[in-house]
C-alpha cells in the first residue's frame, strides 16, 4: 500500500516508517521544508514538501494514496510561534479528513492519546473532537489511543529519555507529586508505558485488517506503574539511586503558571493535571484485540538511555 503519512518526521513516525517498509508499503510522508533530514530512510519513502496547514500540500501528500495516517501531537502549545492544540491536532486531521475525501482515499488512522475527553485539559478535547470529526468522515476509520510511549529516541523527544534528563540526572531529588495536604499518595499516580514498536506494529496490522475499521483501540503495556516505580526504574536502568521527595503539587502548578510559557520549563499546568489523573487502561484488551503481545517496561527495555 502507499500510505501517506502526517506528522512522520517525529518519535512514532521514524519507528513507523520501518515497520511500514519491512511490511512492503510505500510510506509517503508530508515533510516542512528543511526538515528532509529527519527523514532516516528518506531514500526509500517518497516526500512531499509542506505543512499540515498548508491544504495544497495535503492534497498532494494523500493523492493517489491507498490510506492515511495522521501523527500529529504536541504536549505543550507555544501560541505566540503558531504552536497550538487546536491547528495541530484538530484542525489539522479535520483538513487531512476532507484532502483524503477529495482524493477519494477511503482508510484514516489516526494517533490519539489514552484519557482525552471532552471536558478534559487542552490536549485532551482537542485530541477527542479529531476523534470525533473521523468518525463522523464516512472514511474506513481505526483510532488509537496510547498511554506513554517508550523506546529508543533516535534523537528525539521520548518520555524516557525526557524523565532522565530532567529529573534523574538532576542534582537535586525527584519529586514524588501529589495533591492536597498530605504525602501519603505522594508518586502513586499510575502509568501503563506502551513501547514504541508495539505501537507502530498496532498501526502497520490495522492497514491490512479490515476487523479494526470503525475501532478505537487503548493501547497500554502489561504494567501499571507508579510514578515512582517508574523513576525507579529509568534510574536503574543509568544505574543510579536516585532520592525522592514528596513535592506539593500545589508549588509545582504555581511555578508553572509563571514559566511554561517558555520552552526551557520542564512541565505545563495541563501535563501535570493529566499526570495526576493517571493514563491507564480501564479494560486493557486491545493489544489482544489485535492478536499482539505487549512489551514490559522494566530496565532491559531501557537500555537505550546509556547511548
Amino acid at each position: 500500500m502507499k500510505v501517506a503519512i502526517i506528522g512522520g518526521t517525529g518519535f512514532v513516525g521514524a519507528h513507523l516508517i520501518d515497520h511500514l517498509l519491512a511490511a512492503g508499503h510505500v510510506p509517503r510522508l508530508l515533510v516542512r521544508p528543511g526538515s528532509e533530514s529527519k527523514v532516516e530512510r528518506g531514500v526509500e519513502c517518497e516526500l512531499v514538501p509542506g505543512t499540515v496547514a498548508e491544504r495544497a500540500a495535503l492534497d498532494a501528500c494523500v493523492r493517489g494514496a491507498d490510506a492515511v495516517i495522521y501523527l500529529i501531537g504536541i504536549l505543550r502549545e507555544f501560541p505566540a510561534r503558531g504552536i497550538t492544540f487546536e491547528a495541530l491536532q484538530h484542525q489539522g486531521v479535520v483538513d487531512t479528513i476532507a484532502a483524503a475525501q477529495a482524493a477519494g482515499v477511503g482508510r484514516f488512522l489516526l494517533m490519539s492519546a489514552n484519557g482525552v475527553r471532552p471536558d478534559g485539559t487542552a490536549y485532551q478535547r482537542t485530541k477527542f473532537a479529531a476523534e470525533e470529526a473521523l468518525k463522523s468522515s464516512g472514511l474506513a476509520w481505526t483510532i488509537f489511543r496510547p498511554s506513554v510511549i517508550f523506546g529508543d529516541p533516535r534523537g528525539r523527544m521520548e518520555f524516557c529519555s525526557q524523565l532522565n534528563k530532567d529529573i534523574i540526572a538532576a542534582p537535586i531529588p525527584a519529586p514524588l507529586f501529589y495533591d492536597g495536604l498530605l504525602p501519603q499518595q505522594a508518586g502513586a499516580f499510575e502509568l501503563a508505558p506502551v513501547h514504541i514498536d508495539d505501537v507502530a506494529r498496532a498501526f502497520t496490522l490495522a492497514l491490512g485488517e479490515p476487523r479494526t475499521e470503525s475501532q478505537t483501540y487503548s493501547l497500554c503495556g502489561p504494567q501499571r506503574l507508579s510514578w515512582k516505580a517508574i523513576l525507579g526504574t529509568i534510574a536503574a536502568a543509568v544505574g543510579k539511586q536516585k532520592a525522592m521527595v514528596p513535592a506539593p503539587v500545589f508549588a509545582v502548578r504555581a511555578m508553572a503558571g509563571l514559566f511554561d510559557r517558555y520552552p526551557w520549563f520542564p512541565i505545563s499546568r495541563d501535563q501535570i493535571q493529566m499526570l495526576l489523573e493517571s493514563n491507564v487502561c480501564s479494560e486493557n484488551d486491545s493489544f489482544a484485540r489485535l492478536g499482539l503481545t505487549p512489551t514490559p517496561f522494566n530496565v532491559d527495555q531501557l537500555g537505550y538511555l546509556n547511548g
